[in-house]
C-alpha cells in the first residue's frame, strides 16, 4: 500500500490517544512544517521539523520518514531507523512498528527477530494493528523464532477481526495461496469481501476474480462484475481490463442473440481506460484485441460520448 506524506504522518497518533499526558501540544508546533511537508517543500519542511525533535516525538518519527523515504534527500535508513527508535521510546505506534523493521532487517545494528517482535506487539498494543500480521510473517516462515504456522494465523487473524482492512488483506493473500499455509480459498474470499466492503480496491479486484472463477465458494458474475467496475471506478488500473472482460462474457439477449448496447459501451470504456493505463505492452494488446472486437459491432456515432466519459474518468483519477 502507498502513502503521501501526509498520510504516513498520520499514522503516528498523539500520544494524548494512548492516555499519555505530554507536557506540549506536539501537533501544534508542527502545524508549519506539516503544512511546507503537504506542499511538498521538503527543503523548507526538515529544518522546521529538526529544530523541535529533541522534545516532540512526531517531528522525530517525520524526520525517520524524510530519511526513509527520500524526500528532498537521498535514503538513509540508518538514520531513519535511528529516528525512528527515539519517537519508539514515546509510544508513537508507527515508530514503533518501523522500530521492529529495523531490528528484524539488521539496519544499523545487528538484526535481532525477537527484539523486533516485541517492538511489533507494543505498535498494535497502540492501535497499528498491522503490526500483528508483520510478526505473524515470522512465525509463519520460521524466521528467527519457531516456526508455528497456526501462531502466525492467529495473529493475523486477530488484527483483521479488529477492524484492520491491510491485514484482511494480509490474510486473505495467506489463504489463497501461501507456501507455508493450507490453502482455503473460502476464507480467502470471506477476508476479500471483508476489505472489499471497506473500500480497499485490491480485495475488490481479487473478489470478483474470485466470484467469477468460482474460487471459495459459487460463480456470481453479477456480483463479480460490480465489485471490480467499483475498483475501476474509483481509478483503479489493474481493474480495468478484468471489468471489460466480464462484460464480454455477460449473457446475450435473447431477442438479438447480441450483448446489450450499455455492456457494448462498458467494454469500450473500460478497454480504452486499460489502453491509457496498461502497464504492460501485453495488457495493452489485450485490451486492443477485445476493443476491435468490440468496434466491429458497435455503432461509430457513440465513441465521442464515450471517449469524452474516458477522458472525464482519467482525469479524475491521475497516475
Amino acid at each position: 500500500m502507498k502513502y503521501t506524506a501526509i498520510a504516513l504522518l498520520s499514522l503516528a497518533l498523539p500520544l494524548s490517544a494512548f492516555g499519555a499526558r505530554p507536557e506540549h501540544d506536539w501537533d501544534r508546533e508542527l502545524k508549519s512544517a506539516q503544512a511546507l511537508l503537504a506542499k511538498g517543500d521538503y527543503a523548507a519542511a526538515y529544518p522546521g521539523f529538526e529544530r523541535i525533535a529533541a522534545h516532540n516525538p512526531l517531528a522525530q518519527f517525520t524526520l525517520g520518514l524524510f530519511n526513509q523515504n527520500g524526500w528532498g534527500r537521498p535514503k538513509n535508513p540508518v538514520a531513519a531507523c535511528t529516528w525512528f527508535e527515539q519517537a519508539a521510546q514515546k509510544q508513537v505506534p508507527a515508530a514503533e512498528h518501523y522500530l521492529g523493521d529495523c531490528l528484524a532487517e539488521g539496519i544499523g545494528r545487528p538484526a535481532n527477530i525477537p527484539q523486533a517482535l516485541a517492538w511489533y506487539d507494543k505498535a498494535a498494543s497502540h492501535g497499528h494493528l498491522i503490526s500483528l500480521c508483520s510478526e505473524a510473517e515470522y512465525y509463519i516462515r520460521g524466521k528467527g523464532v519457531d516456526k508455528d504456522v497456526e501462531k502466525g494465523i492467529a495473529l493475523c487473524t486477530g488484527a483483521a477481526q479488529a477492524n484492520s482492512p491491510p491485514a484482511m488483506i494480509k490474510l486473505a493473500h495467506y489463504y489463497q495461496g501461501d507456501k507455508d499455509v493450507p490453502q482455503n480459498l473460502a476464507a480467502a474470499r470471506y477476508w476479500y469481501w471483508e476489505a472489499a466492503q471497506r473500500n480497499v480496491n485490491e480485495a475488490q479486484l481479487r473478489l470478483g476474480t474470485m466470484l467469477a472463477n468460482g474460487e471459495g465458494g459459487d460463480v456470481d458474475l453479477d456480483a463479480a462484475r460490480q465489485w471490480l467496475e467499483t475498483a475501476a471506478a474509483d481509478g483503479y488500473a489493474p481493474a480495468y481490463l478484468p471489468t471489460a472482460v466480464l462484460y464480454a462474457n455477460a449473457p446475450v439477449q435473447k431477442e438479438t442473440g447480441a450483448l446489450a448496447p450499455e455492456h457494448l459501451a462498458k467494454i469500450y470504456l473500460w478497454t480504452e481506460a486499460a489502453k491509457a493505463r496498461g502497464s504492460t505492452p501485453e495488457l495493452v494488446a489485450s485490451a486492443e484485441k477485445l476493443e476491435a472486437q468490440v468496434l466491429k459491432v458497435m455503432p461509430a456515432s457513440w465513441r465521442p460520448k464515450l471517449d469524452q466519459q474516458v477522458a472525464e474518468h482519467l482525469a479524475q483519477h491521475p497516475n
